[in-house]
């Protein structure tokens, strides 16, 4: 399993990746400093995962979006990029490392102004956000027993028809395993229990990646 297949053999996973945007020198050049952490590379999302969030941030007309997890900024590149220069993305991280090797390339690819990276405990950042319901898309990749409470404190800042995207909600196909009792399985569980049941939002689940979760915030 690489960042680029999760759950898809590598061949077919290399045919997707074929017919997805090729990325560009400074996302390659961002995708091999990833590889050279080593095996934590997983966390970043495919290109095609990336690409597909640039499609919805553009079909939204996202001005304005939140990322809660960063880690090298692949997925918040592709967010910018979307956004054009009026737009926002405030991403929230604790790992200066890691978002160190971001914030190089989002200067190299010219979208740095458009991003406010914070580096706090993300759940203190989102309850100091104003509580009006402005925000156009949310991205959610982070720890995953703090899924719920980041949706909750999205949830009603999104503006009607928000969307807000959850990765790795399928977990490597371990939601459905009756023997995993892991911390982080149980908490996916009750995050996709928790968002298909919402009646703010609808909900559907895509087996992209490792498991997108989009919740549409209904309008009304």
């Amino acid at each position: 399993m690489s960042a680029e297949s999760f759950l898809l053999p590598d061949d077919l996973a290399a045919y997707v990746g074929a017919h997805c945007p090729e990325p560009d020198v400074v996302e390659r050049e961002l995708i091999e400093a990833t590889a050279a952490l080593g095996g934590i590379e997983i966390m970043r999302l495919s290109n095609a995962q990336a690409s597909f969030l640039g499609m919805l941030t553009r079909l939204l007309g996202a001005r304005s979006v939140v990322e809660v997890g960063t880690f090298t900024g692949f997925s918040a590149l592709h967010i910018a990029r979307a956004l054009g220069p009026d737009g926002h993305l405030l991403c929230c991280d604790v790992s200066e490392e890691y978002t160190d090797i971001a914030s190089e390339h989002w200067e190299r690819a010219g979208v740095a102004d458009r991003i406010d990276l914070r580096l706090a405990p993300a759940i203190e950042t989102l309850r100091s956000l104003p509580d009006a319901p402005t925000i156009d898309l949310a991205f959610v990749d982070a720890d995953k027993g703090g899924y719920v409470a980041y949706y909750d404190e999205l949830v009603p800042r999104l503006r009607p028809g928000g969307l807000l995207v959850a990765d790795n909600v399928l977990w490597s196909g371990n939601v459905v395993d009756g023997d995993d009792t892991s911390e982080d399985t149980e908490a996916l569980r009750r995050f996709n229990d928790h968002a298909a049941a919402d009646p703010r939002t609808e909900s559907v689940l895509l087996p992209v990646g490792d498991g997108f979760m989009l919740s549409r915030r209904i309008e009304g």
